[in-house]
């Protein structure tokens, strides 16, 4: 039953948990982390660590995503970012770490991001940024945002895109758009020879709607982060990641069931910060979480520890600080596997996963989705 809280006469609202709320219950099982996997799989496509990069150009460029992909991980490239719109993206890149230095003009950043968007989209950079990641034989994904996805899919396909990600800060089964036809996610998905990842989504009602689209992924959550996306605040929308993660498995048990076995993975994408997020969403029910402030702090981001999510360029309803929060610089690898010299959880991020599910005695990940957990206080 649903825990209900009365906040005002006739006005009810749905108690829910972050992931800081929530602790994994050990086992009376251990076993070696040598014995334990944390490949997962999506359609055709095999990861050795369930992660996924939020598709943001301050961590994602095409040589980013080689690396990720090589270490086992799946990166994604924004096809309305910069790569997209600009032909020397250093050059932008320089832009914007200019107007982060200018410390008397707080709203210059974002005014900058905002600039170097208006530029247009233009495939042949997209296509040439395909091809760098695609030549080097690791799974190449796109995001699109829903408003631009047909317009811009036949020509990702064309250049060779394997997983297509449809993302905005909120998304339905069909979008709706007083300047043109409106995107049925149900018969778009159903032309593509290629998966797709769709989302954000905050509740079970929605991620069932997605599922029913033949989407081989939701993503849930709206890339929370805090002190840099501001969603919240503007448009006064937020989601309980713990909840969130656990509503939406439990759409993919039921849509299961109805569909007599078509199983669809859940991406949790927000407030994961540490391992032991990744745990957590893990155990709350993700199949894999979409990482991005985390990577900032990787030698290869190309933002050199800026981090933004796509929303901070929005025209007029930007959505996101450009943050300067990265306090060391690390590789990749040492990222995502150490080793680590840092107590805090913020390297080795899935070397730890694999020693969390050793502790609690789960050997990989669909077991680990059954760990007991509790809330805090």
């Amino acid at each position: 039953m649903r825990d209900l809280v009365e906040i005002g006469m006739g006005r009810t609202a749905r108690r829910a948990y972050e992931l800081d709320d929530v602790e994994i219950i050990p086992s009376r099982r251990t076993r070696s982390s040598k014995d334990v996997s944390t490949a997962w799989q999506i359609d055709a496509y095999r990861f050795e660590i369930p992660l996924i990069t939020h598709p943001t150009d301050a961590i994602v460029s095409p040589g980013t995503a080689v690396a990720v992909g090589e270490l086992g991980g799946l990166g994604v490239l924004n096809a309305e970012g910069l790569w997209a719109r600009h032909a020397d993206v250093d050059e932008a890149l320089f832009r914007l770490v200019q107007a982060v230095e200018d410390t008397d003009d707080p709203g210059a950043p974002v005014r900058v991001l905002q600039e170097l968007h208006s530029a247009p989209v233009r495939i042949d950079l997209i296509a040439e940024a395909i091809k760098q990641v695609r030549e080097s034989g690791v799974t190449v994904a796109v995001r699109v945002s829903p408003q631009r996805a047909a317009e811009l899919t036949p020509d990702l396909l064309a250049a060779g895109v394997e997983i297509l990600v449809v993302q905005g800060t909120i998304i339905s089964a069909e979008h709706v758009s007083r300047d043109g036809e409106p995107l049925n996610l149900k018969s778009f998905i159903a032309d593509l020879d290629i998966p797709v990842i769709a989302g954000g989504v905050g509740d079970y009602r929605t991620a069932m709607h997605l599922m029913r689209t033949g989407a081989a992924g939701v993503i849930v959550g709206y890339g929370y982060t805090p002190g840099v996306t501001t969603t919240d605040s503007v448009l006064g929308i937020g989601v309980p990641m713990a909840t969130a993660i656990a509503d939406a498995a439990a759409a993919r048990r039921d849509y299961l069931d109805e569909t007599g076995g078509r199983y669809v993975h859940v991406i949790a994408d927000g407030g994961v910060l540490t391992s032991g997020d990744v745990a957590k969403s893990i155990a709350c029910g993700a199949d894999a979480v979409m990482l991005g402030e985390p990577l900032a702090a990787a030698a290869e981001a190309p933002a050199q520890g800026l981090y933004w999510t796509a929303a901070s360029a929005h025209p007029s309803v930007p959505r996101s600080h450009v943050s300067t929060g990265v306090d060391q610089v690390v590789d990749l690898r040492s990222l995502l596997f150490g080793p680590s010299v840092d107590p805090r959880g913020v390297t080795n991020l899935f070397g730890s996963l694999r020693r969390a599910m050793a502790k609690t005695g789960y050997s990989d990940l669909k077991e680990f989705q059954k760990v007991g957990l509790t809330i805090r206080g």
